[in-house]
């Protein structure tokens, strides 16, 4: 595993991880090809080591950043007086990322908060918590992990919040103020929006995936268009200026950004509704409106594997069927 602080690297995130995607997305095309030098059938029959998993540190702003590894991006805020993370990844990024957290020093963390259920934003409660007061979530999160984990057989493997809150969790946390904010449905059922309010960093969890097809958890009670309206309501709710964290992002966007790009994602959800709707309108079954490759208007969205299009499309069907009916 290789750990990058970008506080001491003057390179993007973003740009740091395109210069290496490219190269092994260029590298695996010539092999297809056979651009490469053909090495003997013995070398071929053993695959090749896998590339050290990259992890990074990224300063955002006043004593917040975020750390990017494998899964859901992690937000932390260090200050003198008080620590805190936001999703805990899985366990050895996870490990990696309180090993090397800005200005820890070992200390203890005052809190840790879920933004909603998802493996890839709670597996690493378990390495968190041993190293934290509390851990945080919205009522509904404990039940879905333990739904998610029931159904998956990895109940015993779960480590879910110890403090739980219905709509607003709030606290000082050294010359810093945190609220974690429940809005109803959307991703899930449990999602929170987390706003460290001086440095006016909000981390949006799995609110916004940037310019990629999202999750869209319908069992977990997801509703597209609440969706929305959450988006809509965020984007006028913070100031002009925060920094949006996002849980997921396409390589050339990256996973942080501004208003705009909430609006972008608003745009597809609603675009997506209203293709199913005229589909439906126009008698389509469900089996052929879920075989569009890509939805028209939103290229940068398109990604070969996993491409969650089909999936998403029978969600907004199921969601507008279930209403008519």
């Amino acid at each position: 595993m290789v750990t990058k602080n970008l506080a001491k690297d003057p390179e993007s995130a973003c740009f740091s991880v395109m210069n290496r995607r490219d190269f092994l997305l260029r590298s695996s095309l010539m092999v297809s090809a056979g651009l490469l030098t053909r090495v003997p059938l013995q070398a071929q029959s053993a695959p090749p080591p896998a590339p050290p998993l990259v992890t990074v540190f990224r300063p955002l702003r006043r004593n917040t950043g975020i750390f990017t590894g494998r899964g859901g991006t992690i937000g932390w805020l260090v200050n003198a007086e008080a620590l805190l993370a936001v999703d805990t990844q899985f366990p050895d990024t996870a490990a990696a990322c309180l090993a090397g957290l800005p200005g820890r020093a070992g200390r203890t963390l005052d809190a840790v908060i879920n933004t909603h259920h998802h493996r890839d934003h709670t597996s690493g409660n378990g390495v968190f918590l041993a190293a934290a007061k509390t851990l945080v979530a919205q009522t509904n999160v404990p039940k879905l992990q333990l739904a998610a984990a029931e159904k998956d057989g990895t109940v015993a493997t779960q480590v879910f919040a110890n403090e739980t809150f219905s709509e607003v969790w709030r606290r000082a946390l050294g010359d810093e103020i945190v609220t974690a904010q429940y809005h109803g449905p959307a991703h899930t059922s449990g999602d929170v929006i987390v706003h460290c309010e001086r440095a006016n960093v909000v981390h949006l969890g799995d609110l916004v995936f940037n310019r990629l097809y999202p999750v869209i958890d319908r069992p977990a009670g997801a509703s597209i268009r609440h969706w929305i309206t959450l988006l809509e309501e965020a984007a006028g709710t913070y100031p002009a200026d925060a920094i949006y964290v996002f849980g997921h992002g396409n390589p050339k966007c990256g996973v942080t950004g501004e208003r705009g790009d909430l609006l972008v994602f608003r745009d597809y959800l609603a675009g997506l509704l209203a293709h199913v709707e005229k589909e439906i309108a126009a008698g389509k079954p469900k089996d052929q409106i879920i075989a569009l490759g890509n939805l028209p208007g939103f290229p940068d969205f398109h990604t070969p594997l996993p491409n969650r299009l089909g999936s998403n499309l029978g969600v907004a069907y199921d969601e507008l069927t279930q209403a008519k009916g």
